[in-house]
């Protein structure tokens, strides 16, 4: 030991990791949501959910006009700064924001609420496993990628491939539902009907608006 002080970049570091205990415990639990409920699709709404997922747009936000792109530009730096305990890496964390906001836009969904929902499904995180087997930051049942996808459950870990089925799948829950948010939850988590599971989604879209 020499009694130098660490670089500043050291102890950045090292304050950086403190503050992220709490966040970085949350990886040894299970995820605690997750369990939407297979059931049979009309091949209309099937072959509707297959294109939709088979899209193969890359997620580059599109603006119609100055205000909307330095509206959007003051979103991702508002969401960056809340999300960066949970995901410190810069890159990683714009790359996520950005994905959110077009897979969320794409199908026409808030995306705080959105975020919210990867919150409680998650907790932003991209390889959670729920006890009934759901996968990534959504929380994607595996029998969803044999009903609208390619088969291969483990694409489901791939962030942005979770993402467009996670907004795909809410989506087509809240137009079975009739627009209803809180049946369209209960849905996506498979307890329809029971308020805990949207009334903790809709308490954490609060932090991202």
């Amino acid at each position: 030991m020499t009694g130098r002080a660490l670089p500043s970049d050291g102890r950045r570091k090292i304050l950086t990791s403190l503050s992220l205990l709490p966040a970085a415990l949350l990886f040894s639990e299970h995820a605690r949501a997750g369990g939407q409920i297979e059931e049979p699709l009309a091949d209309a709404v099937r072959t509707a959910l297959s294109s939709a997922i088979a899209n193969s747009a890359p997620p580059v936000p599109a603006f119609a006009s100055t205000e909307a792109r330095l509206a959007y530009l003051r979103w991702l730096s508002s969401m960056s700064d809340r999300l960066y305990p949970r995901k410190p890496d810069f890159t990683e964390r714009i790359e996520f924001l950005q994905t959110v906001w077009y897979e969320s836009k794409r199908a026409g969904l808030e995306t705080s609420l959105v975020l919210g929902l990867i919150q409680v499904e998650s907790a932003f995180r991209k390889f959670a496993v729920s006890r009934v087997g759901a996968r990534g930051y959504m929380q994607v049942m595996p029998f969803w990628s044999r009903t609208i996808g390619d088969g291969d459950p483990s694409r489901l870990f791939h962030m942005q491939t979770n993402l467009r089925f996670g907004c795909v799948i809410l989506r087509h829950y809240l137009d079975q539902e009739r627009g209803d948010l809180f049946l369209a939850l209960g849905r996506y988590n498979g307890s329809r009907g029971k308020p805990q599971y949207p009334n903790a989604v809709l308490a954490a879209r609060k932090k991202w608006v």
